[in-house]
């Protein structure tokens, strides 16, 4: 199972339409795919943008994004890289 540290760096952290990138990718994906925020001992199906949310996550927290599935390896890639990317917005 495929997993990734990254931290957030976008000024608004993950907030209602970055959690909407993750879960378009998620929705595409074959995969099962968690985001976890381990400071806060949380965890949320990549497919819930209430759950991605509900971690709490803002600028500088770190998530760990896991898959497993046919895809995984790619699609941990694709969230990681647009998180690196500060969804788009920076």
């Amino acid at each position: 199972m495929p997993e990734s540290k990254v931290v957030l760096i976008n000024p608004l952290g993950l907030h209602a339409r970055a959690a909407a990138k993750i879960v378009k990718i998620a929705n595409e994906s074959e995969s099962v795919i968690q985001v976890e925020r381990p400071s806060r001992m949380k965890r949320s199906d990549a497919g819930s943008i209430l759950g991605l949310l509900g971690l709490g996550a803002k600028l500088g927290s770190t998530l760990i994004i896991r898959a497993d599935g046919q895809d995984a390896d790619r699609v941990v890639r694709d969230i990681v890289d647009l998180i690196n990317r500060g969804f788009e917005e920076i």
